[in-house]
């Protein structure tokens, strides 16, 4: 039989998180000029997506504060980044209202945000998602123009989206983002990942993102079977045992692995022909 052409590979850097701390990673990107400087480097290295998370400017904890996003935002702007930018709505940003979490959702040059359709564990906190707030988060990505990326804590999330497709909250084609190896939630294994991937509804588009000692395990299987892939340090602290991670050391060696394996890296225009984005 013989081996379909893959869509070329849509990487996204996801710099910041809600872990990383200097304590833990001295090269975590905190500040808004921190963040920018990494998403700008990891855009020339291959990186179509920015998933982009906010800190407190007084005390770098996670925080969904508009103006902070807005500072990001514009000057990504100013440096005339093309990469999709795409914002958290997380349940550890510091509260836990749709107002509080969507507050970002109308900044101009967004183009994408996080979803999730469910309610998971984290590691020492629930992470939360009612279907009153998911309602309300879709309602005011789709008045804003923002294409949802369903964060997959579990299949639970897989189901519920492609419920509210068919109950129009949602509109399709979909993209997920299967998240693995959260304590708590679905365990990085290959096995888990091709049931994820099975469960998924026709048309879908997917990433992986491989938390922790799964990251390279994970995003290896991801480009081979076709999907595309998550890396930056929300998702690993260390590069290897003993070595702290950068943001593009992430990203460079996904480009070596993507063309080890034959798979071309995605444009950030192209990505957003591939995710079907506005």
């Amino acid at each position: 039989m013989p081996i379909t052409k893959m869509q070329k590979l849509i990487i996204t850097i996801a710099p910041t998180g809600n872990v990383p701390t200097r304590e833990l990673n001295p090269h975590s990107a905190l500040t808004p000029k921190e963040i920018v400087d990494d998403i700008e480097k990891c855009q020339n290295l291959g990186a179509s997506v920015a998933h982009i998370h906010a800190r407190d400017c007084e005390v770098l904890k996670p925080t969904c504060e508009r103006k902070i996003f807005q500072e990001i935002i514009t000057e990504m702007e100013a440096r005339k980044l093309n990469i999709i930018k795409q914002v958290s709505t997380g349940a550890r940003g510091g509260g836990n209202t749709a107002e509080w979490r969507g507050q970002m959702l109308d900044i101009k040059g967004i183009e994408m945000a996080s979803l999730t359709t469910g309610s998971s564990n984290f590691p020492t906190s629930v992470n939360s998602n009612s279907p009153e707030l998911i309602e309300e988060l879709v309602t005011k990505m789709n008045a804003n123009g923002l294409k949802p990326e369903i964060e997959a804590f579990d299949t639970a999330v897989i189901a519920n989206a492609t419920n509210l497709v068919r109950t129009g909250i949602l509109k399709g084609p979909l993209h997920f983002n299967m998240v693995m190896g959260v304590p708590g939630s679905i365990p990085a294994t290959p096995k888990h990942l091709m049931f994820l991937v099975d469960c998924l509804p026709t048309g879908a588009t997917w990433t992986v993102s491989g938390i922790g000692r799964s990251q390279v395990q994970m995003l290896t299987m991801a480009i081979v079977l076709g999907g595309h892939v998550r890396t930056g340090l929300e998702d690993t602290l260390l590069y290897k045992k003993g070595v702290h991670a950068t943001n593009p050391m992430l990203v460079e060696r996904i480009v070596r692995i993507a063309k080890e394996v034959g798979r071309e890296i995605a444009t950030p225009d192209e990505a957003r022909v591939i995710m079907g984005l506005k």
